[in-house]
């Protein structure tokens, strides 16, 4: 049987019986990770070892937001801290070269942590410009305040996480960053023109568009679609995502359970499908609402199965020899150590 299209969480540290069943039966083609989740890595280890257990596939995604600032999942005492992406484009404002060279090595640092644990996917770099005016829930989180700087550290920490076997997720594809509205909890709605959208907005992720992953805005775009936001509009994706950027690779969801979607979790699903989005996501490891969602998203085939199989082919076979130790110093002292383990 084929994957369900869809990733899914778990409520605790360890999965519970009924957890396990249902991942058994409806076999996601994923899962993601959250604070939640995580206590040691010896016990992270092992559940993203009785994750990819249930659904029998040793190479199953498992997904975690590890940017750095005020989003980072795994922290001290047993992770290093990272900055918010802003603090990179920070760095030495007349030397563009060793920004990008921090920015990798943050990357890479972030792989070494990651795929220790069992995860090979980490949702990031995030590729939003903010606007004048915008709403912070973007804010330090954007590398620079124009498209430029965006791409070039975003493609530098996509590098770092690819040399170490983490897949990057590039978002919130087609941009975040004009919005004035928080989608975790309402629907915001971007009223700029499609030359305005396309200029800026689009900019830092038509650069990156041969990375394996992106993740959808729960955002209005009144250019393209007065009523629906990019993740269950069909024009949206189209014309913007797959024309305008060129993006050919896996489309996910954000989370279908965010405030800014409207309808039952089963709707938001298959409107996501329907719109185009290959696989969707939902976070809080609520069982009754992960069989919605499971049920709602169908299964992965066709196009989207051939683009979820490329985004795991991009992993590299052999990881990119790395000092963790020296790399971490570096890494460190670039920052003055405000960013020590």
């Amino acid at each position: 049987m084929s994957a369900g299209a869809c990733i899914l969480g778990c409520s605790g540290p360890v999965l519970t019986a009924p957890e396990r069943a249902f991942f058994a039966e409806a076999r996601p083609w994923g899962f993601i990770l959250f604070a939640r989740n995580v206590e040691t890595p010896e016990q992270v280890r092992a559940l993203t070892a009785s994750l990819r257990e249930t659904v029998g596939r040793a190479d199953a995604p498992i997904l975690i937001d590890q940017e750095g600032g005020r989003v980072q999942r795994l922290g001290p005492p047993h992770w290093g801290r990272y900055p918010s992406g802003r603090a990179y484009g920070t760095l030495k404002a007349a030397d563009p070269l060793f920004r990008r060279e921090i920015a990798r090595l943050g990357g890479r640092l972030l792989a070494h942590d990651l795929a220790a644990v069992g995860i090979n996917v980490d949702c990031l770099p995030v590729l939003d410009v903010p606007a004048p005016g915008a709403h912070q829930v973007i804010g330090d989180r954007a590398y620079g305040d124009t498209p430029d700087e965006v791409a070039l550290l975003g493609r530098a920490i996509a590098e770092g996480l690819l040399a170490g076997g983490v897949l990057p997720v590039i978002k919130h594809i087609p941009g975040h960053g004009r919005a004035q509205a928080d989608s975790h909890l309402e629907l915001p709605v971007v009223a700029a023109g499609w030359d305005e959208l396309d200029g800026r907005d689009f900019a830092p992720f038509r650069a990156l568009s041969d990375m394996p992953m992106a993740m959808t805005a729960h955002v209005v775009y009144a250019a393209i679609d007065r009523k629906r936001p990019a993740t269950t509009s069909r024009s949206v994706i189209r014309t913007a995502v797959r024309g305008a950027i060129g993006f050919n690779g896996l489309v996910m969801t954000d989370d279908l359970s965010m405030k800014a979607l409207q309808g039952g979790l089963r709707e938001r699903a298959a409107d996501a499908r329907a719109a185009g989005c290959d696989v969707v996501l939902h976070c809080n490891g609520n069982l009754a609402e992960m069989s919605a969602v499971a049920d709602g998203a169908g299964r992965l085939r066709g196009r989207a199965a051939r683009r979820a199989e490329a985004a795991l082919a991009r992993r590299p076979k052999a990881v990119e020899p790395f000092d963790a130790a020296a790399g971490r110093a570096r890494f460190d002292s670039a920052f003055e150590g405000r960013f020590a383990a």
